[in-house]
């Protein structure tokens, strides 16, 4: 006799041509008490550091073994295959993702193959990343509705609002078919249409 599905069904997760219905964490101080929340929890930190400061979706972060990663400096690729379009990814590390990497490995015993982020039970999954995020955004009062792809959305939301970089890039750093794809995604399209209206002649 077939097994039921007895799977339940996640309330972010998208219909077909839709995006998940996330938000990013668009304060930088939140972002800071976030990362001063985990301070003292090296797989956290390293965690949410990685996903802040990468374009990876949370089923990539767990696919990164130790070998991938462990001699990588500021400036390194970390080369991956993606989960959900088979493509080989090439993602340049920054200072803190590295940073957060070493102090990571530091904290225990790791063998070239483990899986970088592990929990008590084994490797980490994305349910069990989209609650870490929940938890963490909770903990600092953010109001919203956050899970494990806001660490990719915050990623893109600053590179655009915090750092300038143009849309052209972000859309082939998301893979996505038209800016207004990404501006949706990233949820500034709203900011930036209303800041157009602001502008005095």
């Amino acid at each position: 006799m077939a097994q039921k599905n007895t799977t339940i069904k996640n309330p972010n997760h998208p219909k077909i041509g839709d995006s998940i219905k996330v938000d990013p964490i668009k304060d930088i101080k939140d972002i800071k008490s976030i990362k001063r929340l985990l301070s003292d929890k090296p797989r956290d930190l390293c965690l949410f550091t990685l996903g802040i400061n990468t374009n990876l979706r949370a089923s990539d972060l767990l696919r990164i073994t130790v070998r991938m990663v462990k001699d990588l400096k500021a400036g390194d690729e970390l080369t991956l295959k993606e989960k959900k379009t088979g493509k080989h990814r090439r993602i340049t590390l920054n200072k803190a993702a590295t940073e957060a990497i070493q102090g990571l490995l530091k904290s225990r015993e790791y063998k070239d193959e483990d899986p970088l982020f592990t929990g008590q039970r084994g490797p980490l999954t994305v349910p069990s990343v989209n609650r870490l995020v929940k938890q963490w955004c909770q903990s600092v009062n953010l109001k919203g509705n956050f899970g494990s792809h806001t660490m990719r959305k915050t990623f893109g939301y600053h590179q655009r609002v915090s750092f300038g970089v143009g849309l052209p890039e972000l859309v082939d750093i998301f893979n996505h078919s038209s800016q207004r794809q990404t501006m949706t995604y990233l949820c500034i399209q709203p900011e930036e249409v209303k800041n157009v209206y602001m502008n005095e002649l």
